[in-house]
């Protein structure tokens, strides 16, 4: 019989909650009580302290993470985070969702997941580089091209991720690229990579559509976060032929019943780096926004912002998880009882950018690349496998599409761990 454990190390409300989707997915499956903690609880953490010089001759400390949570079914894979909220727990739940998304999507990866407590807009650039060289130089014994492939997330970018390249690289003593994803083209970055997760949640929406026999062209859509994510998916629905009517960022929301001109917005962020003061629409607050009737709801950046108390009010038809759980179980359980709301489930709708670090993996490791076009095609093939998996498992076991898409994702972990047995 099992010994259950109860982990202190990771206590958060977002790593309880994702604890809890488990077990309601294992419980759903009948997962043998020999296999659940394992696959449950991540294998290994590490937690370092990050000393930097700062500009004006002092040393700041910053802590910084990375727990790989699976690495039976190949190198773990996940985002690097640069927040100021960043927590172990929070690291932990990210890393058991990537090993969900990665298994649910067919890619032979594990999930991991890296964080460091900063506020990235508190640095320097040169401030910035020294803490992302320290954190890869800190993280050198335990990744690697086989082991664990990093890549940007929240607070991180490209250029990030090319100086991280470049710091593991001088250690190995040659170029190594495919020691983490998302960097620029000019390291072995891949085409398409930077719009991945946005083109694929703005597929997905559209596919999802057409099932509810909903055009497009007459689909309304608010998205909350206008980082990577939410402005790539913004652009790609735009061009699908979509009206975005509200978009967000932590420092401002707006909203247009007539559409905000996207690529208006995209170069007033690029000009001036958050939407504060955007004139493309009349100011509402993030909240407001994610209670607008709509067609389509894209929360695309923080966890937890659908709850309890605002999951009854929602109006919109198709609510599509960019970010990672950004439903909390008490806001599932009453859209669940709701009829009129379709949910994308995280671990499916933003798998685009794991999809296509994955291509970009591949390519690194054969030195050979590929087209935006290629790349594109190759990403939709397999988000079309998935989705047509998760509707026969919703279909066949009456289950949520959630608690589809995570049971589909979990059992094939398991069944990796069963098959390879417990070393001694």
């Amino acid at each position: 019989m099992s010994k259950v454990i109860i982990s202190t190390l990771y206590n958060s409300d977002v790593f309880t909650m994702a604890c809890r989707q488990f077990d309601k997915a294992a419980d759903a499956i009948n997962l043998p009580e020999a296999i659940r903690d394992r696959t449950k609880y991540p294998r290994r953490t590490f937690a370092v302290a990050l000393p930097i010089r700062r500009d004006d001759g002092s040393v700041t400390v910053f802590e910084g993470y990375r727990v790989q949570h699976n690495l039976s079914t190949g190198p773990a894979k996940g985002g690097i985070r640069f927040h100021q909220g960043v927590t172990i727990g929070e690291v932990a739940a990210l890393s058991m969702w990537m090993s969900w998304k990665c298994s649910l999507v067919g890619l032979p990866y594990g999930g991991a997941k890296g964080g460091v407590i900063v506020n990235p807009s508190q640095l320097s650039e040169g401030e910035l580089e020294r803490l992302s060289r320290r954190y890869m130089q800190e993280m050198i014994p335990f990744i690697g091209p086989h082991v664990d492939v990093p890549a940007p997330d929240m607070g991180t970018n490209e250029k990030i991720m090319g100086w991280m390249m470049d710091t593991y690289s001088n250690h190995i003593g040659h170029i190594v690229p495919g020691i983490v994803t998302g960097k620029p083209l000019a390291l072995g970055g891949s085409q398409g990579r930077r719009e991945a997760t946005g083109a694929g949640v703005a597929y997905l929406v559209k596919k999802y559509l057409a099932d509810l026999k909903i055009p497009i062209e007459k689909a309304t859509v608010a998205i909350q976060g206008f980082g990577n994510v939410g402005s790539e998916t913004a652009a790609a629905l735009e061009n699908y032929g979509a009206k975005i009517i509200a978009i967000s960022d932590h420092t401002a929301a707006f909203y247009n019943a007539k559409g905000i001109n996207i690529q208006k917005a995209l170069a007033y962020v690029r000009s001036q780096k958050v939407l504060h003061n955007f004139d493309g629409g009349e100011e509402i607050t993030n909240a407001k926004l994610l209670e607008l009737k709509c067609t389509v709801l894209v929360p695309a950046a923080l966890e937890r912002v659908i709850t309890h108390e605002n999951a009854p009010r929602l109006k919109c038809r198709i609510l599509a998880e960019a970010a990672n759980g950004p439903t909390t179980n008490q806001a599932d359980k009453i859209i669940d009882t709701r009829d009129d709301i379709e949910v994308i489930p995280d671990v499916l709708c933003n798998s685009g950018g794991v999809i296509v670090s994955y291509f970009e993996w591949c390519q690194n490791l054969q030195n050979f690349y590929w087209s935006r076009d290629e790349v594109l095609q190759k990403l939709f093939v397999i988000l079309d496998r998935a989705k047509d998996s998760v509707e026969l498992q919703k279909r066949k076991f009456k289950f949520s599409r959630r608690l589809a898409a995570l049971t589909l994702g979990i059992q094939r972990v398991a069944d990796a761990k069963a098959a390879r047995g417990l070393f001694p």
